[in-house]
């Protein structure tokens, strides 16, 4: 059995849900080819996709006494949506249950769902892996799965877009960090990408 099969069952265990589960292991498969194709270390992207979700189904009072207890700082956005806290506590987790400690594999959990004003070619890779992965249904996510292995920052761009406009037609919210998000790679689109292959 490798280190990996073991992981999954018991992200399996922790989740409690097979959609949820199966979810999960999509994510890792996506954000480890993304990886590959762009110099990332795969086996952090499988990792952090494997885990993403660890506290997604927890119910929202439980996702804010949880931050709480943990002294995270919630802010307005997230008192209002408590499910977007499932993202750092998702983090949390992985280091409480799992004992990942490396920072960029939490950094990546915890700005899966609002994204943010800086992320690691890591957190890219996860956040386009969840965003992404074949079972998401909308028009044009396998266009922009091919820009994903090609330009991250591009994808990271078209996919903030493609989330925020979704979100707006249904007179959803839009959070402060997703807006931020959009801000950078709005103006990194068409630089080059910014992920270094060391």
């Amino acid at each position: 059995m490798n280190h990996y099969t073991d992981m999954a069952r018991e992200m399996r265990a922790t989740v409690g849900q097979r959609h949820r589960a199966e979810h999960s292991i999509r994510v890792a498969r996506c954000a480890e080819t993304i990886a590959m194709h762009h110099g990332i270390d795969a086996a952090r992207a499988r990792t952090a996709g494997l885990l993403h979700d660890l506290a997604r189904l927890w119910p929202a009072q439980r996702l804010l006494e949880e931050a709480e207890r943990r002294g995270y700082p919630i802010d307005d956005f997230e008192r209002r949506h408590p499910i977007v806290l499932h993202a750092p506590l998702s983090a949390s987790l992985a280091r409480e249950r799992f004992g990942v400690e490396d920072a960029e594999i939490a950094e990546a959990i915890a700005a899966h769902t609002l994204g943010a004003a800086e992320m690691s070619p890591l957190a890219r890779a996860l956040f386009l892996a969840d965003a992404l992965e074949p079972e998401r249904n909308y028009p044009e996510r396998a266009e922009l799965w091919n820009l994903a292995l090609q330009d991250l920052d591009a994808a990271m761009c078209a996919t903030l877009e493609s989330t925020i406009a979704y979100a707006r037609n249904r007179g959803y919210a839009i959070a402060p960090r997703t807006k931020a998000a959009l801000d950078t790679f709005s103006r990194l689109k068409g630089k080059g990408s910014t992920v270094s292959t060391h």
